[in-house]
């Protein structure tokens, strides 16, 4: 197993570290601990040195304070600081150092920009348990900004979405053609879903009717739902989570 600071944080356009599989290197896979020194091991000098204190601050200074929190500020100029190679991780580490409540995660995500919408989603797995925090994961899936759906769609989400709002999720991907390497715990969720493997047939028939190609992700997950049994806890036959 690498060391944490082997891990890269490096981003590609759609916020997944470059190069890598989006599974188990995106904020949102990667412990708290271990994304500040991957992170801490790739910036230079002076931006260590402010996300050192934009850390710090936040740890000391947590919850809402006046109009706005000082670490909701350092969210705001976290891309300045450390480039847009690495504000992801930036921000979802001063949301963790914040300790931000649902609350507060609501409150940025319906005031931030559309990265700073993006941070919120991947800090989801990391501070909060329950899922009190879907209507977000629920908004960014009505979006068409495909950024924010792959980032919809990681741990948080696999966890609490329930299956009917999963399967439409998996679905929304291929219509907007996010890569379904974003979906986690996609090869357990889809595994031995009959309701999946019929929506995806329909799909599939409707893009072969209109004589347009069928997305290559669409047969690998299709795939997935004729292995079996399904796992535990994902599905029972009337679309509800258990």
């Amino acid at each position: 197993m690498k060391q944490p600071h082997a891990t890269p944080v490096t981003q590609g356009a759609d916020g997944t570290p470059a190069g890598q599989d989006p599974q188990g290197t995106t904020p949102a896979h990667l412990p708290p601990a271990d994304l500040r020194a991957a992170l801490t091991a790739e910036l230079g000098g002076a931006a260590r040195a402010w996300l050192d204190q934009a850390l710090d601050e936040a740890a000391a200074h947590p919850g809402t304070h006046g109009p706005i929190s000082v670490w909701e500020l350092r969210l705001a100029e976290a891309g300045r600081r450390c480039g847009p190679a690495h504000v992801d991780a930036a921000r979802v580490l001063v949301l963790h150092a914040a300790r931000a409540d649902t609350e507060a995660l609501n409150r940025v995500y319906s005031q931030g920009t559309a990265d700073e919408r993006r941070a919120v989603l991947h800090a989801l797995p990391h501070l909060v348990p329950g899922p009190d925090a879907l209507p977000l994961v629920e908004d960014a899936l009505r979006t068409n900004d495909t950024r924010l759906v792959g980032a919809a769609l990681g741990p948080y989400a696999a966890r609490h979405l329930d299956a009917h709002q999963w399967r439409h999720a998996v679905l929304k991907c291929l219509f907007t053609g996010v890569p379904l390497d974003h979906v986690a715990d996609l090869d357990r969720r889809a595994r031995a879903d009959a309701e999946l493997a019929r929506m995806l047939a329909d799909y599939a028939a409707e893009r072969t009717a209109a004589g347009r190609t069928v997305p290559e992700d669409l047969h690998r997950v299709l795939a997935l739902t004729e292995s079996g049994p399904a796992a535990p806890g994902t599905a029972d036959p009337h679309g509800k989570e258990s």
